[in-house]
């Protein structure tokens, strides 16, 4: 290359300043060190899935409540941004209004790390809770509802367009998932069943 009188273009590498390392540090897995939630809005978690349709990916946000598996909050886009995270997580507490000392698990995207998050969580007075590095499992019962939700709604589906999809999951979410689908590990009971045999 230096022969030839060529120069390598190469991409600007992104370098974590140290202040925000230490900062990310010290968010640790709280569900780890907490007993199980024993009422709503005690503990809630929250991830973000990808859809594709045809050639153009969507982003799907939710907000779940670990006590019932209700999905009390979400958000459906064509960016992944923390606009979409905020949404999701606003729905969810202007629908529940928790109390200040909530637990809010995710993984560690940066649409639950950037500034904007860190002081929405800080003005409601939420504790937020992040996998450990590489461990998904931590927040399994999200995952186990994007599984859900793929399989039994989108795989296989054929959607018109992204207005057409987003109708589709409002009604999965809100009419069957929450109000109809049984869960094992709720005694084979629906969220909102479950939520209103314990009030």
């Amino acid at each position: 290359m230096r022969i030839r009188g060529l120069k390598a273009r190469c991409c600007r590498v992104y370098r974590q300043l140290p202040k925000r390392r230490e900062k990310l540090k010290a968010v640790e897995n709280l569900r780890l060190k907490t007993d199980k939630a024993t009422s709503v809005n005690q503990q809630w978690s929250g991830d973000v899935t990808y859809l594709k349709l045809g050639r153009k990916w969507y982003y799907l946000a939710v907000v779940i409540d670990l006590y019932s598996r209700k999905v009390v909050g979400w958000a459906f886009s064509d960016n992944r941004t923390a606009r979409l995270t905020e949404t999701a997580l606003w729905k969810a507490l202007s629908k529940r209004r928790p109390k200040p000392g909530l637990l809010f698990h995710t993984d560690r995207g940066t649409e639950y790390l950037n500034e904007l998050m860190q002081g929405y969580y800080e003005r409601r007075g939420i504790n937020h809770s992040l996998n450990r590095p590489g461990r998904c499992t931590d927040n399994a019962e999200v995952e186990s509802f994007f599984h859900t939700l793929k399989g039994e709604l989108f795989t296989g589906a054929r959607y018109a367009d992204a207005a057409q999809l987003h109708e589709s999951i409002a009604n999965y979410i809100d009419h069957f998932y929450n109000r109809r689908r049984l869960h094992s590990s709720l005694g084979y009971q629906s969220p909102t069943q479950y939520e209103k045999l314990a009030a």
